[in-house]
């Protein structure tokens, strides 16, 4: 059984419960800097998971049951080093590479939520990471391509991927900057971290009503925005939905300012 398609039919993923986690690293967007927590308890992902859906998705406007589903019953902590399972559920993105963080559990709800994303659309993620996103989008969209430059970090994607059978998600290996114009035009177009400005090159991938959502942001500690671009007509529109906050993709960050 796989996770995604039209089906909507979704694995009853083994849970690892009594996994000990120690020092853990976590991205906090408000203060721009890396926390680390010590722990030594014992994790039941299962509850934590479950917590993370009532306490942060669904009182804060997410509403969407097919985005609700998919991030109930995907298991977080599997896309994550052991070192930070134990934090795979706060609400803070979790870095999994030097660098390379997972979105915060609401920023990715409010992301999608505000796509749209139907059962039939074609999803460009750029970058993946280590495919968390990915997943997630496996159980709403039709097809995902996710996007990433890290070589290591695709072989983890496509590893634990398919492992999950989201055998509807296809990871990819190429520059961030240039998106993956082979397979476009796409319906959808989600950015797996915060972009100081959306490329040209990027927005031209998207087809007639498609959508793109990003969250764009100044220099780093500075309150950012979810923003959604559509097109229509062969015009793009541009719309700024909310604060939100998130760790830079690398090659998107804002260019350096000159102190004379």
């Amino acid at each position: 059984m796989r996770l995604g398609g039209s089906s909507r039919e979704r694995p009853a993923f083994a849970i690892p419960i009594g996994i000990e986690f120690a020092v853990c690293p976590l991205y906090n967007p408000s203060r721009n800097r890396v926390l680390r927590l010590n722990t030594g308890a014992v994790m039941d992902y299962a509850t934590a998971r479950h917590n993370m859906v009532e306490g942060q998705i669904r009182i804060n406007q997410v509403n969407d049951a097919l985005i609700v589903a998919a991030i109930g019953t995907v298991p977080r902590e599997a896309f994550v080093p052991h070192s930070v399972a134990g934090i795979a559920y706060v609400d803070e993105a979790v870095e999994v590479a030097p660098g390379r963080y997972l979105l915060e559990p609401l920023v990715l709800a409010r992301l999608l939520q505000a796509a749209e994303i139907q059962e039939t659309d074609v999803v460009l993620e750029i970058g993946c990471a280590t495919g968390y996103t990915a997943a997630v989008l496996s159980g709403i969209a039709s097809t995902v391509v996710a996007l990433e430059s890290n070589q290591d970090l695709v072989a983890v994607a496509t590893k634990t991927l398919s492992e999950l059978q989201c055998d509807n998600v296809a990871v990819v290996e190429g520059g961030l900057e240039k998106g993956y114009p082979k397979q476009a035009p796409y319906d959808v177009i989600v950015f797996g971290g915060a972009v100081a400005a959306v490329p040209g090159a990027i927005l031209a991938q998207l087809g007639d009503g498609g959508r793109l959502l990003a969250v764009v942001q100044g220099k780093p500690g500075s309150i950012g925005k979810g923003v959604l671009f559509a097109r229509s007509g062969g015009q793009v529109s541009r719309r700024e939905l909310f604060d939100l906050g998130a760790p830079f993709l690398p090659g998107f960050e804002p260019c350096p300012e000159f102190i004379f």
